[in-house]
């Protein structure tokens, strides 16, 4: 098979971890026979300082002709967050429907959680996300700007369509993996309307799964309960503002916010999927070659999964897990490797032979 990507390394290290997760995509390629065709796309804030736009009229368009979206980072200090991400980010996913956000939450071997005497047994869950509406819908506006008036309305939006297509997705992989549990995230004693709705549709959904165990928490204690109980959970769904919450605390639970991997999902194929890890451009540490490119490693592995590469997706994720527990770990998770040297050795447990598990 072959397989057309069309890579966004974007800003900071998305500069630096991207070219690396294709060294290593090139490398599985070889090995297991199926052919990646690279694009690269200039789409960043650095392309909007020099353009004026995150990308150009057509540029979204342009990505919809290939199989899947691979995205670095994308932030700078000079240009304000919500510009980078309602220029670029969110327009890809709507625009491609990848209406699943699906963030793995594990503590890899060799990797030590901030939380104590936890083991691998106990953080190994899945958030799911909903990605196209909810709390980052466009509806609201500014009234009577600079006055004592001033009055700011933003608008959450809940679709039948969009919330039962997240809720079904969340049970059907919960009923996919041995623990068969799925975790609703919500706030109806606060949020009266929304919130309620999302409840509703949740216990109608789940009397079509009834061998999906169910639970229900209001995200405040939620957020607790992943501190204090990880291992309780197992498959977490939650709105896009609650599922982007949860999910920046998963990973950092599970060791650092540099494992931290993602896939947005038009789970029907019918427009490309994108993937990316989730750190952010760090501009604080880019440019210095220390990045942790777990997160990306990650994320290329989800890619190839999806396309339906699962034995070197397999084998991807078998030689992470044995390179963290060999302690080659980079400076943000106690160790001293930089990006490439912790690359180089991934690399290297895949030459050892096929490390695929069957």
């Amino acid at each position: 098979m072959a397989y057309n990507i069309a890579l966004i390394p974007g800003d900071g290290i998305g500069k630096e971890v991207v070219p690396e997760a294709v060294r290593v995509m090139d490398f599985l390629s070889k090995q297991y026979g199926f052919e990646l065709a690279y694009t690269e796309f200039p789409y960043s804030c650095e392309y909007y300082l020099k353009t004026g736009a995150m990308v150009p009229e057509d540029g979204i368009d342009q990505l919809g002709n290939f199989d899947a979206i691979f995205l670095g980072a994308v932030g700078d200090l000079r240009v304000p967050d919500h510009v980078s991400l309602w220029g670029l980010l969110l327009p890809i996913r709507r625009q491609m429907q990848q209406y699943a956000n699906i963030r793995p939450i594990r503590l890899l071997p060799g990797i030590t959680s901030p939380l104590a005497d936890r083991t691998a047994e106990d953080i190994n869950f899945i958030v799911v996300r909903e990605n196209n509406e909810g709390e980052y819908s466009e509806i609201g506006g500014r009234l009577y700007s600079g006055t004592d008036a001033e009055m700011v309305v933003q608008e959450t939006v809940f679709t039948r369509k969009g919330v039962d297509r997240i809720l079904r997705y969340a049970f059907e992989l919960a009923q996919s993996r041995p623990r068969k549990h799925l975790t609703s995230a919500t706030k109806s004693n606060g949020i009266i309307h929304t919130m309620p709705y999302w409840d509703e549709r949740f216990n109608a959904l789940s009397k079509e799964y009834p061998d999906v165990v169910t639970a229900q928490f209001h995200i405040d204690i939620l957020t607790a309960h992943f501190v204090q109980h990880p291992d309780w959970f197992d498959v977490v769904v939650g709105s896009n503002l609650f599922g982007d919450i949860l999910s920046d605390l998963g990973p950092a639970i599970a060791g650092s916010i540099g494992i931290a991997a993602s896939a947005n999902l038009n789970p029907s194929k019918e427009f490309p999927s994108m993937f990316e890890p989730v750190h952010g451009s760090a501009p604080d540490i880019a440019g210095r070659g220390i990045a942790n490119p777990i997160g990306t490693l990650w994320s290329a592995q989800m890619m190839l999964d999806f396309l339906g590469e699962q034995k070197a997706a397999q084998s991807l994720m078998t030689a992470i897990e044995t390179v963290t527990g060999m302690k080659r770990l980079t400076a943000d998770l106690g160790g001293d490797a930089t990006t490439k040297q912790f690359t180089d050795t991934v690399i290297e447990q895949l030459a050892t032979g096929e490390v695929y598990r069957n």
